[in-house]
């Protein structure tokens, strides 16, 4: 099968979607199948060309067998409203130009967000006459909206009319979780057109690994202490401030707090830390995925929060799957929904709601206090993981293209068209829920 997938983020970038659809394409790749991916060149999150790349109007390379195609775009730090938007918008016209380029596909796929690199993959997909799936792993303007990245008004009204007309487009949405295809179903996209297929994580790059004390040394900690650890980026979306307030009432105890990576609120949240003289907050910038197990070694208790915002609900962070493959039990400050269920009955955490600086304190001293039930966790934590494998997920996406290619070859002899097709079934494609997925 030949896949043609567009994705504004990708290897060696190293944030969620980066790694999931690079990770995604390498199966795919050894499964015997062709794979183009249209991305830029790498930037994220600094805006910065990372070195040995140019910022050119093409260019081609192969990582793992994956030919990957990048396109000059408008580049911005992963901060600010304007320039983002910038970033985003340049990348439709330059990737759909590079789609027309290529060699007709089988299947055309994007991911969202943003929905501008989705509208890239449907025109493409219109371009070659194949149908169309559209990868849904975030609500997205609702996402921006809850942040306070934009105001209601014009942009946001013209954002959700894009929104709505790409599920109506698309011939398949493949949703990260269940409360994603309610929403779409409640707003009216018809219900057997959106699969759910969680998202996951690779277990060949992270597993449960010795304390390094190397790189505890070089980072300041010690031993002696409960680390809380939160790996990824530090944004919007995710309310650190209350992190911080939890460390100020815990001074003295032996809790420490890790902040790992990069992010739009990182310097600020250093410089409050600095303010209040936080020593029990530790901050270290973006690492490589190849530090991974190193870094995961030092944490006793992986710290996932997220915003106190309604559409928070409806996600499933993934660093919570990262965090059960690297055998650590799990810390979630989030609203109640799907997330706090996934860890609940895979007994691998425990949960607060976000917002609320008094329950993260609460649960650190519990847990600092209880290093048998940490253990406990982190092995359902363990056992649990591979229901959530990136090759999984991998064999989930090529269930739905293989729907996809089946139906638009029935609608050949029929005299019909792939973009007549609107039914993919089961409607419901659930990780670790149907056989060899």
């Amino acid at each position: 099968m030949k896949i043609l997938f567009f994705a504004d983020n990708f290897w060696p970038e190293r944030n969620a979607q980066a790694s999931r659809v690079y990770e995604r394409a390498r199966y795919w790749v050894r499964w015997g199948h062709e794979v183009t991916v249209i991305t830029c060149a790498p930037n994220f999150p600094e805006g910065k060309v990372f070195e040995g790349y140019e910022n050119r109007w093409r260019q081609v390379e192969t990582i793992d067998g994956i030919r990957v195609v990048r396109v000059k775009t408008f580049l911005a730090r992963n901060e600010g409203r304007y320039q983002r938007m910038a970033d985003f918008v340049s990348f439709l016209p330059a990737a759909f130009l590079a789609s027309c380029a290529e060699g007709r596909p089988d299947v055309v796929g994007a991911t969202s967000p943003q929905v501008f690199a989705a509208l890239a993959g449907w025109l493409g997909s219109v371009w070659h006459g194949r149908p169309f799936l559209l990868e849904l792993s975030d609500l997205w303007p609702a996402s921006i909206a809850a942040v306070g990245a934009l105001k209601p008004g014009l942009v946001m009204r013209v954002l959700g009319g894009l929104e709505m007309f790409l599920y109506g487009r698309a011939t398949v949405i493949a949703a990260q979780t269940e409360a994603f295809r309610r929403d779409l179903v409640e707003r009216g996209v018809g219900a057997a057109k959106v699969a759910v297929v969680l998202n996951g994580v690779e277990l060949e790059m992270y597993s449960p690994s010795l304390r390094d004390a190397e790189l505890a040394a070089e980072w300041g900690l010690p031993g002696g202490e409960l680390v809380v650890g939160y790996i990824g980026t530090l944004g919007m979306a995710h309310g650190l401030m209350g992190v911080l307030e939890a460390a100020e009432a815990m001074r003295g105890e032996r809790v420490r707090f890790l902040l790992v990576g990069p992010g739009a609120e990182r310097e600020m949240l250093m410089a409050e830390a600095a303010r209040r003289g936080l020593d029990n907050v530790t901050f270290i910038g973006s690492q490589p995925k190849a530090m991974m197990r190193r870094v995961w070694s030092l944490v006793d208790v992986a710290l996932v929060h997220l915003k106190d915002t309604p559409v928070f609900k409806t996600v499933i962070p993934s660093k919570i799957f990262e965090a059960m493959a690297s055998g650590k039990p799990v810390l979630l400050a989030a609203p109640e929904g799907e997330a706090s269920e996934l860890v609940r009955g895979a007994g691998a955490g425990v949960h607060t709601g976000s917002g609320n600086a008094e329950g993260l304190i609460a649960l650190s001293r519990a847990l600092a206090g209880d290093p048998a039930g940490r253990e406990a966790m982190a092995a359902s934590a363990l056992r649990a993981a591979p229901n959530y494998s990136r090759e999984r997920q991998a064999r989930a996406f090529m269930d739905l293209f293989g729907g996809l290619t089946d139906e638009q070859k029935e609608d050949s002899v029929g005299g019909g068209s792939a973009a007549e097709f609107h039914e993919v079934g089961p409607a419901v494609v659930g990780v670790g829920e149907r056989g060899g997925v």
